[in-house]
């Protein structure tokens, strides 16, 4: 079985020969060399990030010994994959080359590069210095097998997941005119979350799957369409246990289901190419970190500073989807998370490894887990307080009808009914409002003519703002409506509203920017477009 050995392809020099064939007998079982079968290749995902220590110390030791480890992977075919698979787009982001596929069901699955190069985003001049080196360096950061343990996680947490496999992309025919860029690679294949999967449990057996915008468009034009929040609650605080930090819109995807009346989208993440992060164990990348809070490391805890780092990157899609849970409801999906991802499970997930990565990570992963396992409900509370700091409540582009009853202890209850394509109204969400979590409530009507209710009878403690939207908006006060403390904001944009100022109500005039609080401009302004 013959080894492939790319280092030697230089100028003839016999003692720089001997020297490199020494380092080669010494070294081999490190190196990125290939041994073959007919159906299984050895090889090491990335053996260029392992490093001196005089390196390390100051980039950090992040995970290199295990991306220079030999993996046993299966040679991947496109015409033995699924009855026959067929290439259809290349893509991925700035570091990962993709190679989507389709077989003839119309389902589609998506090859990712294991090994990354963040450095093809610098300008050309940059491409070939020490900046870009370092950048490809630090790729090392990334578990390069970590996706696949958390199917298993996922399964017991409730969580909707990828399967991912590892697989080595021989020269193939059938790659076509792909087959340039993508021969000879250690690969990631899961399926592509989009369109029908009605036959795949770990995705909720959908029979429609969106895309975020797709599906933060539906929630904004009509009232019958929902998002399961709680199962996104528990997905997102899967997420913080496993420190992927990296979960912005397009990380995920949404599959439709009708119950009754009601169209319901729940989340299915996908890429966990940033979980298990491990960043700030050298001197300069511990530096760097002070900078990025985002870039948070996987270690014993999860701190509420650790919390503010992993939802930097979507904490308004957080705030929107989860805007009428409670704290409780956060506790219990916390708890529930600590009882699901007991010790087995987390031994049964770290089996998927082959031997020589468990060898090297499986001690470790195992005390982390645990321990951040411990961690749950406290990061919880530190998530729920930073996403009700302040509040942003949207309507939909459907008649809103908006109740603020003022409690006498100072507490606010805020309730939503919309009109469904010209029905009766219906009760979308309420939620009791503390002035000890909450500092501000902005309530955006959008669409349509939309109504602000107050009553109740008790202080103001919270700072409150309504921005009609489009159309005529009514203000509208209760009998029984009688507050002390701070006023309510009213923004008046001018298109024949009827506020009645008052002793607690400003009316303030508005002129928003082109389509600022109808639907589209709605999540323009708050980046869920």
């Amino acid at each position: 079985m013959p080894y492939s050995i790319p280092l030697l392809k230089r100028k003839s020099c016999p003692l720089r020969s001997l020297l490199a064939l020494t380092f080669l007998l010494l070294f081999c079982p490190l190196l990125s060399f290939s041994q073959a079968t007919d159906s299984t290749i050895m090889v090491a995902a990335g053996p260029h990030y392992l490093k001196s220590p005089f390196h390390r110390f100051w980039f950090g030791s992040h995970y290199r010994k295990v991306w220079a480890q030999p993996v046993q992977a299966p040679i991947f075919r496109l015409g033995q994959f699924k009855g026959g698979v067929t290439p259809i787009q290349q893509g991925g982001s700035f570091q990962t080359r993709n190679l989507r596929l389709v077989d003839a069901q119309k389902r589609e699955y998506v090859l990712r590069s294991i090994d990354k190069d963040p450095s093809v985003a610098l300008p050309k001049f940059f491409q070939k210095t020490f900046v870009a080196k370092m950048m490809r360096d630090q790729t090392s950061v990334i578990h390069p097998y970590g996706a696949f343990i958390v199917p298993t996680l996922a399964d017991a947490a409730g969580v909707y997941h990828t399967n991912p496999q590892l697989v080595y992309l021989t020269q193939d025919k059938a790659l076509g005119e792909y087959e340039g860029e993508f021969a000879n690679m250690l690969m990631l294949l899961e399926e592509r979350p989009d369109g029908n999967w009605e036959n795949l449990e770990s995705f909720g057996k959908p029979k429609d799957v969106v895309s975020s915008r797709k599906a933060f468009e539906k929630f904004i034009a009509d009232p019958s369409h929902q998002v399961d929040s709680k199962r996104y609650l528990t997905s997102r605080l899967f997420d913080m246990w496993l420190s992927d930090w990296s979960r912005r819109e397009d990380q995920w995807r949404w599959g439709v289901a009708k119950k009754g009346g009601t169209t319901v989208y729940s989340p299915i993440p996908r890429d966990r190419d940033h979980a298990f992060f491990k960043f700030d164990d050298g001197v300069l990348t511990f530096i760097m970190s002070l900078f990025k809070p985002n870039y948070q490391t996987f270690d014993r805890s999860i701190s509420a500073k650790n919390v503010r780092g992993l939802i930097k990157s979507s904490k308004e899609m957080d705030a929107y989807l989860l805007a009428y849970l409670s704290e409780e409801d956060f506790q219990m999906a916390a708890i529930e998370l600590q009882q699901n991802l007991n010790d087995a499970v987390i031994e049964k997930a770290l089996q998927q490894w082959p031997q020589s990565i468990r060898d090297l990570s499986a001690k470790e992963f195992t005390k982390l887990l645990k321990a951040r396992r411990e961690d749950l409900p406290r990061a919880a509370t530190a998530f729920y307080r930073l996403l009700n700091q302040k509040v942003h409540l949207a309507g939909t582009n459907e008649k809103d009808w908006f109740e603020l009853k003022f409690q006498p202890d100072g507490k606010l209850l805020v309730k939503h009914w919309a009109e469904e394509k010209d029905e009766e109204r219906k009760l979308l969400n309420q939620k009791m409002f503390s002035p000890a979590e909450t500092n501000s409530i902005a309530v955006y009507g959008l669409g349509k003519s939309d109504d602000l209710v107050l009553s109740g009878n008790g202080p103001n403690k919270i700072e409150i703002q309504w921005y009609g939207g489009e159309d005529t908006d009514a203000l509208k006060v209760e009998k029984d409506w009688k507050i002390t403390g701070k006023k309510l904001k009213l923004l008046d944009e001018g298109d024949g509203n009827d506020y009645t100022k008052g002793k607690y109500i400003n009316v303030n005039e508005y002129q928003p920017r082109a389509k600022e609080f109808d639907a589209e401009g709605w999540l323009l302004r708050y980046r869920l477009h």
